[in-house]
């Protein structure tokens, strides 16, 4: 029987968006149309890519500073107009449902840190039959949002994993800002929404620029 003890880390934590799903071309479109629904003026797509992995309300702040605290209920609901219309459009990046399995099988828990709601993770994760691929998750309505650690100290407590043994995987610096604030190794991937010249200075242990290249890092290294 294989070796029930990874390498090096027990817990691995995958952010959804820009990461193991295809999603940040249309995150970013859905989050443009809104602010103009509301009378914004249409941030730029680096704008709105930024705040991807952000919770929803203080993303759609961040990338819309001139709305008004009192339309943010419509610029809301307008973004989830545009994504609900849109989100069958979206899919796993090539060779995640490899990468996934061959983790499984080398004993690690795999889990999810993710800005969506529950109810979107929820209904993205049975879109694409992936609820057995993952042993936890958590969702930043139902916890504090990135860059705060608080999603994987939950994660961490939830497995009794230490720091020091638990990977947070990611494409924006608010997931590796995360990682370093609850002490934890990260990999950022550069395939997603940030520009990954950003990452360097937050110390990820590889900077991945394809699903393989992540594949093949954590085969050697996890």
């Amino acid at each position: 029987m294989p070796n029930s003890r990874p390498r090096q880390f027990d817990l691995i934590a995958f952010d959804w968006d820009g990461t193991l799903f295809d999603s940040t071309a249309i995150i970013t479109r859905c989050i443009q149309r809104a602010v103009v629904d509301v009378g914004g003026q249409e941030p730029t797509r680096e704008a709105a890519s930024y705040v991807i992995g952000m919770a929803l309300m203080p993303a759609l702040a961040h990338a819309a500073p001139d709305v008004p605290k009192d339309k943010y209920p419509a610029l809301g609901e307008r973004y989830r107009h545009h994504y609900i219309r849109h989100q069958n459009d979206i899919s796993l990046f090539e060779g995640v449902l490899d990468l996934l399995d061959d983790l499984k099988a080398r004993h690690h828990w795999v889990t999810v840190a993710t800005g969506k709601s529950r109810h979107g993770l929820n209904e993205a994760l049975q879109a694409v039959e992936l609820r057995h691929r993952f042993d936890g998750s958590r969702t930043a309505d139902e916890t504090a949002g990135k860059p705060s650690p608080l999603m994987l100290h939950e994660l961490m407590r939830e497995f009794g994993v230490e720091p020091e043994r638990t990977l947070m995987i990611g494409d924006t610096t608010h997931d590796l800002q995360m990682a370093v604030n609850a002490g934890c190794a990260s990999v950022g991937v550069s395939y997603g929404a940030h520009e990954p010249e950003a990452f360097h200075a937050l110390n990820p242990r590889h900077v991945a620029h394809s699903v393989r290249d992540l594949h093949d890092w954590l085969l050697q290294h996890a």
